[in-house]
């Protein structure tokens, strides 16, 4: 019995091309996940203290009553987080399309999936 191997140079170009940039962004954005040593958002558990890596898709303060909030979406090509900074309305560095290192305990709240005041590491360049 011989196998056939799956995935070969030419099945990947071909795949490459006819992909859309989304979804070669999300495969780099992967790749680059598991090159980190980091795990990936869509297989993180609520409880678990993860360090995660990414892009981020969207930075935005929002003020409450009680403590005001700085909410940026990561996103790492499998999946994406919500990290909250509590009592901060602003953060040198997190902006939107920066890549980041974020390291927390992995929560779920309002049915998202969030990480509270994570320690971070933002990437050069």
């Amino acid at each position: 019995m011989t196998q056939t191997r799956q995935g070969g140079w030419f099945a990947r170009t071909l795949q490459r091309l006819t992909a859309d940039d989304q979804a070669i962004d999300a495969e780099r954005l992967r790749a680059g996940s598991v090159r980190a040593g980091c795990e990936q958002v869509s297989a993180c558990r609520k409880g678990a203290v993860v360090t995660v890596t990414g892009r981020l898709k969207s930075v935005v303060y929002t003020p409450r009553e009680t403590v005001p909030t700085l909410e940026a979406e990561l996103f790492d090509g499998s999946g994406s987080v919500t990290l909250v900074w509590l009592g901060r309305r602003r953060i040198p560095g997190i902006e939107p399309g920066r890549t980041l290192t974020a390291h927390g305990r992995f929560a779920s709240f309002d049915g998202r999936q969030v990480i509270y005041n994570p320690r971070y590491e933002l990437s050069a360049g």
